[in-house]
């Protein structure tokens, strides 16, 4: 290990702490950016501030041409939930027996450190380095996601600064950092399905009448779909029925109405249309009543990546952690869909998930250390190693 890499061990915990005690719940930056803007800045970098309504969003680039390798992250945190049932208070951020404790710990402020050391360090040891480097932190996207990756996109790829290579700082491990690497997504999509009735007293109301009884075979149905559209890389797609909201808390009282919330997670071997088509037809099969299906989808299926990016993630992980990454495409969704859907390569690589979103939220601090390194290696071996 060199002097400038325990410099980066003892630095990235500091920064990540700094950053972390910021109270920064989406859609809240609390100045995360600012503060990364001037250090991305005092090496040499161009940082640009593409806020977008209440959403932060920063761009800082270097070099020109290609390839272009592009960071992605977020600084803001999901909300804390009973702070009284925190080890440590979740904004004040704690090292105890080897672990870091805070909101962000994981997810994902100890990469977006990470990536300003590591972005600091090549710089300075590379300032004419061939290509581009980038990074893009945005604060919305533990929210709706709407103003922020989503919406720079389009302003870059205006600007021909779409990337050739995106990494995401995203906790994709699973037990131990650099084991898991994700090398795509399924598709999400949020779908309401609502079924209308009578309200009514539960004394004279008609059963025909009530949604509740008139959707139960079709919420039955639902929940009983199975798909064999997986392969080798990609699990079959998945509906889950997330909640069923009906009547008006009183019981006797029929509702009016009844809503069926429910998700699906889709392989690219099975189309959003085609998946929309099938359910449509299944609740007309079932005559439930008057119905309505509302149908957003949150995120296009992606990958697997291709190319030198997820060769250059894996031989890092050999070389730094002693570690190879299995590849994946599990999990939920990342800002990476917002750039895998274009068909740029997106590979998603970063600490344990296993207390993401969670009370007493942390990562070893031993990986963390290793984290600068890590994606160091990374910028170095796309930009400038052959």
């Amino acid at each position: 290990m060199s002097p400038d890499d325990g410099k980066l061990r003892d630095e990235v915990i500091d920064l990540a702490c700094e950053l972390m005690s910021r109270r920064s719940i989406t859609p809240a930056d609390e100045g995360c950016q600012q503060l990364i803007g001037q250090r991305l800045e005092a090496v040499g970098m161009t940082v640009e501030n593409m806020d977008s309504k209440d959403v932060s969003n920063l761009f800082a680039h270097h070099g020109s041409g290609r390839p272009h390798l592009m960071l992605v992250g977020h600084t803001d945190v999901v909300p804390p939930g009973p702070e009284k049932a925190w080890r440590f208070p979740p904004f004040e951020p704690t090292i105890c027996n080897g672990m870091l404790y805070g909101r962000g710990a994981a997810d994902m402020k100890s990469s977006v450190a990470a990536f300003v050391l590591a972005l600091e360090k090549f710089i300075t040891d590379h300032p004419d380095h061939p290509g581009t480097v980038s990074m893009l932190l945005t604060s919305d996207e533990e929210g709706p996601a709407v103003n922020g990756v989503r919406a720079v996109v389009p302003q870059l790829k205006k600007r021909a600064l779409l990337p050739d290579a995106c990494l995401v700082g995203e906790p994709s491990s699973s037990e131990r950092l650099g084991d898991v690497m994700r090398v795509g997504r399924r598709g999400s999509i949020q779908a309401v399905l609502k079924v209308s009735g009578v309200q009514g007293h539960t004394a004279y109301a008609r059963a025909r009448d009530n949604p509740a009884h008139r959707a139960g075979p079709l919420v039955a149905a639902l929940g009983a779909l199975e798909f064999d559209d997986g392969d080798g890389m990609f699990p079959s797609t998945r509906l889950q029925i997330s909640n069923l909201r009906a009547g008006t808390g009183a019981n006797n009282v029929t509702p009016g109405e009844l809503e069926v919330l429910f998700n699906i997670r889709h392989s690219p071997a099975t189309s959003a249309e085609a998946l929309k088509a099938q359910i449509e037809a299944l609740v007309v099969a079932h005559d439930p009543g008057p119905w309505t299906l509302n149908w957003k989808i949150s995120g296009a299926p992606f990958g697997p990546a291709t190319g030198r990016l997820p060769e250059i993630v894996e031989q890092a992980c050999i070389e730094i952690l002693s570690t190879v990454p299995k590849a994946d495409t599990g999990g939920g969704t990342s800002d990476g869909r917002f750039f895998g859907p274009l068909g740029i390569p997106v590979v998603e690589l970063g600490p344990v998930n296993a207390t993401i979103h969670q009370v007493d939220e942390c990562i070893a601090v031993d990986a963390l250390r290793l984290l600068p390194a890590l994606y160091g290696r990374m910028i170095e071996s796309m930009l400038v190693r052959e």
